[in-house]
């Protein structure tokens, strides 16, 4: 016998309500307010309990982790301690540091400056060639100190001997200029004579 719960429901609304009992409100209150406030008095006592062990566990924890971190930093910490060793090829003086690269742009462009402003003639022709021996001799010398900054690596002594080294081109070139100008007055006044 198969009943629609929709008509079950109609049936009983229609029928009259079932009165409760006098007093069963009242007795119900009273049966709470007594177990109410002993459920309160446990629920603290275990809920400052469950706080103690929540913190217990959470520096537990954070121990745990710190440790951890600072293990995992120190094994870090060793692993880059050791110095990296860069394989960079220093071709010249000026590779070694900026200071260096202008002290060797600026006597190599003054060498080629003076130079460039020597007037070769077939007269002073043999006093030329004298002063580019010498200075093939110190740019050959130049050359050698730079392979032995190379494989030594920077050192004092290779860095000064590589800027005297220029100092005395510029020199000799600033004396071959100066004797060409005297060859060249020596010229003119034979000449003139």
């Amino acid at each position: 016998m198969k009943q629609d719960i929709r008509d079950l429901y109609k049936n009983e609304s229609t029928k009259e309500a079932v009165k409760m009992s006098e007093g069963h409100q009242l007795r119900f209150l009273q049966k709470l307010e007594k177990k109410l406030p002993e459920a309160q008095d446990i629920s603290p006592k275990s809920s400052n309990i469950f706080t103690l062990f929540n913190v217990a566990a959470s520096v537990v924890v954070l121990l745990g982790l710190s440790f951890g971190a600072f293990q995992v930093f120190q094994d870090s910490k060793v692993e880059t301690d050791p110095v990296e060793v860069v394989d960079t090829e220093i071709k010249s003086l000026g590779d070694v540091s900026p200071d260096f690269k202008r002290v060797e742009d600026y006597y190599l462009a003054s060498i080629n400056l003076e130079l460039s402003k020597v007037q070769l003639t077939p007269e002073n022709k043999e006093l030329f060639d004298g002063y580019v021996a010498r200075l093939k001799e110190l740019n050959d010398e130049y050359k050698r100190l730079t392979i032995e900054l190379n494989e030594n690596g920077p050192n004092e002594a290779t860095l000064d001997a590589l800027i005297e080294n220029l100092k005395y081109r510029l020199k000799l070139v600033m004396r071959l200029k100066d004797k060409l100008n005297e060859f060249n007055l020596d010229t003119l006044e034979q000449q003139s004579s």
